[in-house]
């Protein structure tokens, strides 16, 4: 967990059900979670400088989630007291090191190095571009791989470089990072970055918990496409097979959902069955049948995360 003083909040559950999913996209239910600890960034001219950490396994929907969030922080700001104000977004390559992170940010803003130059001297070239451009907000995905050694002097140099953006007297930009769970380690590395940061776990879904508004998603999707859901495709039976097909990700299980509709719709179906299910599995898994969770009985012994599992594998 994240050594702040408020325990990370949870995508699921969020104070949400299936009624309030109903007509809502994945995306826009991560980012809804998120948008709280986002608002104080954007108090007195988006110049409080407070961050968001989003961390989860793959498949979560993390990255979905903060481009819904940063969408909706430039229609606010194209409507504040600085609307000229922008925001940037960059994946961190892998591995990476902080001169070439440097280098990235300086391409995204338009800047281009005319010869080589010392981290630092990039740095500083860095912090004078984002006021010079007017970013408030940088968000990095896979920001896990800022420190892909994660040695302690990487650690240090990568926690002081966020704090640095995020603390300039001249211009503090606010820092949304995005990535799997060994983010953690670099926030809990320095409590003082630690301290500025909101920070949101996308925890794993259970079969137990989440199964019935799993059953909800599928309703409400299959009514948004124009189908209904035919008696195989329904209840609890099917949720827990739904989530184990996706590796107990959210965002998998909504991907997943989709695709079965695309299998109906392809098919001039108007109704969702259970079969649609286990063709769009077998789809994007490129499984034989006794290994998809849709078909066999015994589904829970399938490891869903992997591909072109076969009898004779």
């Amino acid at each position: 967990m994240i050594s702040a003083k408020a325990q990370p909040k949870q995508l699921l559950p969020c104070g949400l059900n299936s009624s309030d999913m109903s007509g809502l996209t994945p995306c826009t239910l991560a980012s809804r979670c998120c948008w709280k600890s986002a608002l104080p960034i954007f108090r007195q001219g988006g110049l409080l400088t407070h961050g968001i950490a989003l961390s989860g396994a793959s498949g979560t929907g993390k990255s979905c989630a903060a481009s819904q969030l940063l969408a909706g922080a430039r229609r606010r700001l194209a409507t504040s007291s600085l609307p000229e104000a922008t925001l940037i977004s960059l994946r961190v390559p892998s591995p990476a090191t902080l001169k070439f992170m440097g280098q990235m940010i300086l391409r995204a803003l338009g800047y281009s190095l005319s010869s080589e130059r010392q981290a630092w001297y990039i740095w500083d070239l860095v912090r004078h571009q984002l006021k010079l451009r007017q970013v408030l907000f940088l968000h990095l995905d896979e920001a896990q791989d800022l420190s892909s050694r994660g040695t302690k002097v990487e650690l240090n140099a990568v926690a002081s470089m966020l704090k640095t953006l995020m603390t300039d007297p001249h211009w503090p930009v606010g820092i949304l990072l995005s990535g799997t769970e060994e983010l953690e380690r670099i926030l809990n590395h320095d409590p003082q970055l630690a301290r500025r940061m909101s920070a949101i776990h996308f925890a794993p879904l259970s079969a137990a918990a989440h199964a019935r508004d799993t059953a909800g998603l599928v309703e409400s999707y299959a009514t948004r496409a124009g189908l209904t859901v035919a008696p195989d495709a329904q209840g609890i039976d099917m949720a827990e097979r739904l989530i184990h097909a996706a590796a107990f990700q959210f965002g998998l299980v909504i991907e997943i959902i989709i695709a079965a509709l695309e299998v109906a719709l392809l098919a001039g179906s108007a109704v969702l069955w259970a079969n649609h299910f286990a063709l769009a599995f077998e789809e994007r898994s490129s499984c034989s049948d006794a290994f998809n969770p849709f078909i066999v009985g015994d589904y829970h012994r399938i490891d869903a995360r992997k591909v072109f599992t076969r009898e004779d594998n």
